[in-house]
């Protein structure tokens, strides 16, 4: 089979594979469509863990199964599924908590084991769900929006609070969609990129840009202010925007090494909640319900669906212009 592989840090190459076998527990499914994640690219330079090279990248995707193992039961070939890529121990104290995703072990499909950046994928029947007729390309959308309402839940949004997410990408709007979901009709995204605003607004979002005088109106009026940008320097002005007894939602990846002043003062005479969250908490049949209850217009996310090939060199250099969220397109 066609497949993308890390063979070592630093390095992306479009190869042949020997199609996998499904252990027992494990179901094998023929990806139809599998997306780029940043995080991928931290997988390809070793700076999401170790590194476990050689191995597949891709671990938003879904597809159809097309043979089970011989323990598996509620599966059958043709059911059309989505992956959980987390892999977790359950039985280490984050996990015994019910926090998953903290897990002191924790794998994933296409950091520690092969993923989806290939034509079939073997994965752990207890990692999948169905999609019934969802579109494959919006399913594998489950898998970031999972991410997102993991931060979302954690803020404990009301439907009155008025929100300001920085980043109208891809997952900025994710965000903004899922605080949609939980209620909430003042949502606005901040970015420099004119299209992108304009996106928001298509998306019923209020959009400014950031900088100007419509974004400096907004300081210290926002219950709640997520950074989506992973930029040390938007991370380090939130507390500027957020209302007193605000919360603030670090979801964007900052380079681990990176650091910003805040005072200990002002978190305790303004009563902010600073947050942070990490991946999904197996919670892909909420997302699944958020990406089904927003409907078929999430697909604008989508601004590119390429070839195996093609997602290999985008790996290997970079994205588009403009791009959005990046899937291959397979089957």
């Amino acid at each position: 089979m066609k497949a993308i592989s890390y063979p070592s840090k630093g390095h992306v190459t479009l190869t042949d594979l020997p199609e996998p076998q499904p252990a027992a527990h494990e179901v094998l499914i023929e990806v139809r469509s599998s997306g780029i994640c940043h995080t991928d690219i931290d997988v390809m330079h070793a700076r999401y863990g170790s590194g476990a090279f050689p191995v597949v990248p891709g671990h938003e995707y879904a597809g159809v199964v097309t043979a089970v193992g011989d323990k598996v039961s509620g599966f059958a070939p043709g059911d059309r599924v989505v992956v959980d890529p987390n892999l977790s121990c359950g039985t280490c104290r984050p996990c015994q908590r019910g926090q998953r995703n903290l897990c002191v072990l924790l794998g994933a499909y296409g950091v520690s084991q092969n993923g989806g950046f290939a034509e079939f994928s073997a994965v752990d029947a207890r990692n999948l769900h169905r999609i019934g007729d969802l579109p494959f390309d919006q399913a594998a959308l489950a898998e970031p929006m999972g991410c997102v309402l993991n931060g979302i839940t954690a803020l404990a949004p009301n439907p009155q609070d008025e929100a300001l997410v920085i980043g109208a990408g891809p997952i900025g709007l994710l965000l903004a969609i899922a605080l949609r979901t939980r209620g909430l009709t003042r949502i606005a995204l901040a970015d420099i990129d004119p299209a992108r605003l304009d996106l928001a607004r298509s998306f019923g979002f209020d959009a400014v840009e950031s900088g100007s005088t419509a974004m400096a109106a907004m300081r210290r009026g926002m219950d709640i202010c997520i950074d989506a940008t992973g930029r040390i320097d938007v991370a380090a002005q939130m507390t500027d925007y957020v209302a007193d007894g605000g919360s603030l939602l670090f979801f964007g990846v900052c380079p681990p090494d990176a650091k910003i002043q805040i005072s200990p003062f002002e978190i305790f005479r303004r009563q902010l909640r600073l947050q942070g969250t990490h991946s999904l908490n197996r919670n892909i049949p909420q997302a699944l319900e958020a990406i089904r209850s927003f409907g078929p217009g999430i697909a604008g996310l989508i601004s590119h669906q390429l070839s195996l090939a093609e997602v290999a060199e985008v790996l290997g250099s970079h994205a588009p212009a403009g791009s959005l969220k990046i899937q291959a397109r397979l089957g």
